[in-house]
């Protein structure tokens, strides 16, 4: 079996700021990255649009409502605050923000119904800060979560995990599961950073949140320690039916824009995010049959991005 690309053209037209970090460039640059040889095997697929419903069995309703009335309507202002300080909306972000999750729907309902062994979706915006009740960080609705949800309403899985190596805490996918015994969130981000959340001591209701916080320049070494001692054993013992992995490649050590600055981020390399997605990928052939969907989340300077996005998806098609 092989791999899916999920991605959707309505994702390059979320405009923010002129100069802001968190650019359609970034998904031109992962795309371009995608087109060499080495994945001439991929099944390229179009993401379907998630319904308010959809997002709804995430997000309160009268919010994604709201968001989705917000949005600016086409040949009017360009450009309008959505939603905090830290997310502005054009008139492409409503039908972006409902591919992306749209996109993680699509690859669940590959993976699960044997189509392929597994997903990337090249998608933005980036979903794992948004909450229940608020979009934050640049994440309008959470991709992530929102295909879980998924999983379980049109599969009937009862176990669904979650890995997120971004270098920010994925505060909003955690407040959505950390109350429900059937979702595991496990994170490894730097620490002290934005958003502030995501304390080892943080373990769910169910111990069924794992953090692990690793101060700047941690480099690979403590990383792949954490990972190896911590993350995987726990995804393991958890038994998941479905492994869901927020791609954040905003650790490599290119990627100073949000990390902090050059030499006092986490530090990793592209061969860094290969190496843990094929370590995800052995667990997951170990407990669910391999099945695995994953989601583009952070990553801010293009090289590192197109660099450690072409080291994931290389992995997920070996």
């Amino acid at each position: 079996m092989t791999t899916a690309l999920i991605t959707h053209p309505a994702c390059l037209e979320h405009e923010q700021m002129p100069g802001h970090v968190e650019s359609p460039d970034r998904l031109r640059a992962v795309l371009k990255a995608l087109e060499s040889k080495e994945f001439a095997g991929l099944r390229r697929e179009e993401a379907p649009r998630a319904s308010v419903d959809d997002v709804a069995a995430v997000h309160d309703r009268d919010l994604v409502e709201a968001i989705l009335a917000a949005i600016p309507k086409p040949g009017g202002d360009a450009r309008s605050l959505l939603i905090g300080p830290d997310i502005m909306a054009s008139a492409g972000s409503g039908e972006a923000a409902l591919r992306a999750a749209g996109a993680v729907m699509r690859g669940v309902d590959l993976v699960m119904s044997g189509e392929v062994r597994n997903a990337f979706c090249a998608v933005r915006p980036p979903g794992h800060h948004a909450g229940p009740a608020q979009p934050m960080g640049f994440c309008i609705f959470n991709n992530v979560a929102i295909g879980a949800m998924h999983a379980r309403k049109a599969h009937g899985l009862e176990r669904i995990a979650v890995l997120d190596f971004d270098v920010h805490h994925g505060n909003g996918t955690q407040d959505i599961f950390e109350h429900d015994p059937g979702l595991m969130f496990i994170s490894s981000h730097q620490s002290p950073l934005y958003p502030g959340t995501g304390r080892a001591r943080e373990h769910g209701d169910y111990n069924n949140v794992v953090n692990l916080p690793l101060p700047p320049g941690s480099g690979s070494a403590a990383f792949r320690k954490a990972m190896v001692s911590k993350a995987l054993p726990a995804l393991e013992r958890f038994e998941p039916q479905l492994v869901l992995i927020s791609a954040g490649f905003d650790a490599h050590k290119r990627d100073s824009a949000l990390g902090g600055l050059a030499g006092l981020d986490m530090c990793l390399t592209e061969d860094d995010f290969g190496w843990i997605t094929r370590e995800a990928m052995a667990v997951a052939d170990r407990v669910c049959g391999g099945r695995v969907v994953s989601t583009l989340e952070g990553g801010y300077d293009l090289t590192g991005l197109a660099l450690s996005a072409a080291a994931h998806v290389s992995a997920l098609m070996a």
